[in-house]
């Protein structure tokens, strides 16, 4: 079976598409080396610390990380176990079924975490936030977070 044809993009679209697919993968590098130069930490370690930050009681089960993250479970699990050797977080056996692991923020992690905020905040305005006007950002924020939402509901069959 043949797939539809889908309307191709006006110039304003293509252009627009084509900036989203070069920020996807040049704004994290970015990112990522202003944070390691400044505080030690890669992107991806600060996504762990600030999740682990924000969940009750600053714990999550390895799978419930490498959602939050939209890490693969595998590589969460190495990140997790570089963060234990750093002692900026603990990793312990689930209590309640003892098949997963949960992973907990260290006060050390939670001191490094907000050490490191605002150099990512920083470079998180230097890069993006200080280059979209302040009208439309509101209306930008509403159109990405529907995009965000709609991605990561599982696919109908």
């Amino acid at each position: 079976m043949a797939a539809a044809r889908p309307r191709p993009l006006g110039p304003d679209e293509e252009q627009l598409w084509r900036a989203l697919n070069r920020i996807l993968i040049s704004l994290p590098r970015a990112l990522d080396e202003d944070l390691v130069r400044e505080t030690g930490l890669s992107l991806n370690a600060y996504a762990v610390l600030m999740s682990l930050s924000e969940a009750e009681d600053h714990e999550l089960r390895m799978s419930e990380l490498a959602a939050a993250t939209t890490l693969s479970p595998s590589r969460v699990t190495r990140l997790v176990d570089e963060l234990r050797d750093r002692g900026l977080v603990v990793k312990r056996p689930c209590a309640d079924d003892r098949r997963g692991n949960v992973t907990g923020l260290t006060d050390d992690g939670m001191a490094r975490l907000e050490a490191a905020y605002p150099y990512h905040l920083a470079s998180a305005r230097r890069r993006v936030m200080d280059r979209i006007d302040a009208q439309l950002t509101g209306q930008l924020a509403g159109v990405l977070v529907d995009v965000a939402d709609r991605l990561a509901r599982p696919p109908r069959n």
